[in-house]
């Protein structure tokens, strides 16, 4: 599985010849398992419909700042906040300048001042604008403020002149874009992380579970895999993709979880509890399945399950991971989160709020308070894949530097 996989991209296409290849891009990152969404400048209307971009999308293409209908829901900080990834192709002489002067005078300048998902240019233009002194300054001052540039490659141009200024072509900016989730800041390290739901057995028909996904889970492996960690996923249930180099183990019930999760605990530097854990069990598993009676009632008893993350915080030193737990709550957030931090001995904890519109259980974005002794920090509302790598990024330099627990 590419490192794209669930990733969402936002292609800024910019007036230049070079704008037909973005039609193969959008392909090709599709194939990599991203989701594709299109700004167009006006110049790059053009050289390519709008209607062709938003047919290989299947999104429709957004083009105008000024536009009432999508700026009624603050349109461009959406587009910004969706984004995982901002890919430039192609990235004109123009648009460069204008990016490095801070300028927002259309949508995708705008959408690059307004982000801060990973920005990445596949500049394209004539190999003397190219070569120009005032575009190669510009190239310093943009890649000294961590944008990414990819290319330009050498050859023919579509003037008839031979040199640098091609754009890359889709297959190489794929491999590219993926080394914008790679940040090496867990090399070295070994990182477990539960997610998903339990699934407690009533009997061999029946369970008590709850309503989570797993995809904050499963985001954070692969934000820790992108990182450089060798990652432990222990998930419970859920229909989702393993991330690639994972390692996978699947478990059912609680009493599963905390078995696998105490014996991986103690050889790793980094234990993240995001999984929703059943804190109830029923205290007996019928053999059969339980038909129904003539009473209107029916009486399960039911027994507290171990607290997993309480239990590898509790483990001795020496033995004892960087322990990081989740509060999903509904109701007093921060004051459950704070408790649960002190009661559990934990190193920090992520609060979320589960029943606010569009980041509760199931849906693709989250917005997180991480807490700890220190203080407290807010991420706002994106992708749980950008979550994720704010989170990974967040703790890999609260870990200790060397490498034991």
């Amino acid at each position: 599985m590419s490192s794209l996989a669930n990733k969402r991209i936002l292609l800024g296409v910019t007036g230049g010849i070079a704008a037909y290849k973005s039609a193969e891009l959008i392909r090709r990152l599709q194939d990599c398992g991203a989701s594709v969404r299109v700004v167009m400048t006006q110049a790059a209307q053009a050289f390519i419909t709008p209607l062709t971009l938003q047919a290989l999308s299947g999104h429709p293409v957004h083009s105008d700042l000024l536009d009432p209908a999508a700026e009624a829901a603050m349109g461009h900080i959406e587009l910004a906040r969706w984004a995982d990834a901002i890919l430039v192709a192609p990235a004109t002489a123009d648009f460069m300048a204008r990016l490095v002067s801070g300028e927002g005078n259309d949508l995708l300048t705008t959408v690059c001042l307004a982000s801060s998902a990973p920005l990445a240019l596949a500049p394209a233009m004539n190999q003397a604008m190219w070569r120009n002194a005032a575009t190669q300054e510009n190239l310093t001052r943009l890649q000294a403020r961590q944008v990414a540039i990819f290319g330009p490659a050498a050859g023919s141009q579509a003037c008839g002149d031979i040199g640098p200024g091609r754009m890359l072509e889709a297959v190489e900016l794929c491999r590219l874009a993926e080394g914008l989730f790679e940040t090496g800041s867990l090399s070295g390290k070994t990182v477990v992380i539960t997610a998903g739901p339990t699934r407690e057995a009533v009997d061999p028909v029946r369970y008590i579970s709850n309503h989570s996904s797993g995809k904050m889970g499963y985001a954070l492996a692969q934000a820790a895999i992108d990182a450089g960690a060798k990652t432990i996923l222990i998930s419970g249930p859920t229909g989702l993709p393993v991330p690639d180099r994972v390692q996978h183990i699947p478990v059912i019930s609680a009493d599963d979880m905390y078995r696998e999760s105490l014996v991986h605990a103690v050889d790793c530097q980094l234990f993240i509890a995001a999984a929703a854990v059943a804190d109830y069990r029923p205290a007996v598993l019928a053999e059969q399945k339980i038909k129904k009676g003539a009473d209107d009632e029916m009486v399960i008893r039911l027994v507290k399950n171990p607290d997993i993350v309480a239990a590898v915080a509790a483990l001795p030193q020496g033995q004892r991971p960087f322990t990081v737990g989740f509060a999903a709550e509904s109701e007093c957030l921060l004051q459950h989160a704070r408790g649960k931090l002190e009661r559990k001995n934990l190193d920090l904890i992520i609060a979320n709020d589960i029943v606010a519109e569009g980041i509760g259980f199931n849906s693709d974005d989250n917005a997180v308070t991480v807490i700890d002794k220190s203080g407290e920090l807010a991420l706002d509302k994106q992708s749980k894949s950008g979550i994720a790598r704010q989170l990974i990024a967040l703790l890999a330099k609260k870990l200790p530097a060397s490498g034991t627990n």
